[in-house]
């Protein structure tokens, strides 16, 4: 079994900045990626930033130049840097972590998500 915890959320004024925190433990064979993702009330989940193995970061066009992802996948941590934050980033982050096992099976792990809230 696969744990994954976010840590970070709160509440920041517009404009202010946050990190979040994931972190995965368990029977790891290999972790391929670390996503973040986020729902706003009334809307579908979305991804925001994803980091690879091989260190290649992708990103919304919404969060483009304000967040940035960075972390270990070898000791499956991620962080998110997010500056410059909008009314619009309100949503719960939550973590997604895609492993494989050690017979070359995929499989994806989330977190319980952590509440992040804007205030203008």
């Amino acid at each position: 079994q696969v744990q994954v915890v976010e840590t970070g959320g709160g509440l920041v004024q517009a404009g202010g900045s946050l990190r979040l925190s994931c972190a995965a433990s368990g029977t790891i064979f290999r972790t391929n990626a670390i996503s973040w993702y986020r729902q706003a009330p009334g809307k579908q989940r979305e991804m925001v930033a994803s980091i690879t193995s091989g260190g290649r970061a992708n990103y919304a066009d919404s969060v483009k130049g304000r967040f940035t992802i960075s972390g270990d996948l070898a000791k499956n941590t991620v962080d998110l840097q997010m500056n410059s934050l909008k009314s619009e980033d309100t949503a719960v982050y939550y973590c997604r972590v895609n492993v494989n096992s050690e017979w070359d099976n995929r499989f994806d792990y989330w977190g319980q998500g952590t509440q992040v809230t804007v205030s203008t």
